[in-house]
């Protein structure tokens, strides 16, 4: 598979499947290469709609896997750790990795459908509260470079809300993971139960992962995991790249890590439209999300 240079195509977007992705990391080679996946049995693979906690989550299974060893969390960068299935470097990142890989998606259900079913992967799904994810997801386009320029933030809102963000709709992204969960080997979880409880959360993955822990060693991950760690960690905030791609004078990768700073963006009428067109959207749907909108 070609490889484009680290710096190359910020500017260009890949559509596949009706659905914009950034150039600079993927290429249509690459979301080929993701739907014939030759996923593992000992995968465990981290399904996120973009801005929903996927840095932490590669950052507690790391540790999970490392039985609380901290040294690969600090060593190696998480995307080496946990590679992106559908980015145009994970090929040969996973070249040499065999057992109990850790692989991270922000795939839609139908690209990953056919391989993940061939398989007993394990499959965890981090969910958040959207108006949370949008607000993330605008500051983040404030400083990558392979984004579009999201405008204000009422102009970003309303294209999220009619799915014309890359990675596509937030509502199709967790609807469709979501009702096919019976056929995977499959976990839910989301943001605010890391929040609220790390230690019971970090439990609750071992127990579906099968990997006991004893109780120091989920003391390390809970001190490790901690939004004030991680955001010093340079493996997993995102300095080690240049400012070209990520400009980090712009602002920071990990920026709050809070639940609820939606309050402090959307305007009254936009709280009243978003939850018209999520209790539309998502009416149909046995979706339990355990925060209030």
């Amino acid at each position: 598979m070609q490889v484009p240079p680290a710096m190359a195509n910020l500017n260009v977007t890949v559509r596949s499947s009706g659905i914009d992705f950034p150039g600079h990391l993927h290429t249509l080679q690459s979301l080929q290469y993701a739907q014939e996946f030759q996923f593992q049995d000992t995968d465990t693979v981290i399904i996120t709609y973009p801005k929903s906690g996927t840095t932490w989550m590669q950052e507690i299974l790391t540790l999970i896997y490392s039985d609380g060893d901290t040294l690969p969390a600090k060593t190696i960068p998480n995307w080496l750790r946990a590679p992106w299935i559908e980015h145009y470097y994970s090929e040969s990142v996973l070249v040499n990795k065999s057992d109990h890989r850790i692989l991270t998606s922000h795939l839609p259900y139908h690209f990953l459908a056919k391989p993940l079913k061939q398989s007993n992967a394990k499959v965890i799904y981090v969910a958040r509260n959207p108006k949370d994810i949008v607000v993330s997801f605008y500051h983040f386009h404030k400083i990558a470079n392979f984004l579009p320029e999201p405008g204000t933030f009422g102009e970003f809102l309303d294209k999220f809300l009619i799915g014309e963000v890359n990675f596509g709709s937030w509502f199709e992204h967790i609807k469709e993971w979501q009702s096919h969960r019976d056929e995977l080997n499959f976990l839910f979880i989301t943001y605010e139960e890391l929040k609220k409880d790390l230690r019971k959360s970090v439990t609750k993955l071992c127990n579906f992962l099968e990997h006991p822990l004893l109780p120091n060693a989920v003391d390390a991950i809970v001190r490790h995991c901690t939004f004030e760690n991680m955001k010093e960690n340079k493996m997993i905030n995102y300095t080690l790249i240049p400012k070209e791609i990520i400009n980090h004078e712009r602002g920071k990768f990990m920026r709050k890590g809070v639940v609820g700073d939606w309050k402090e963006h959307f305007t009254h009428e936009q709280k009243q439209a978003f939850e018209k067109i999520f209790q539309n959207e998502m009416s149909n749907s046995n979706i339990t999300l355990n925060y209030p909108l």
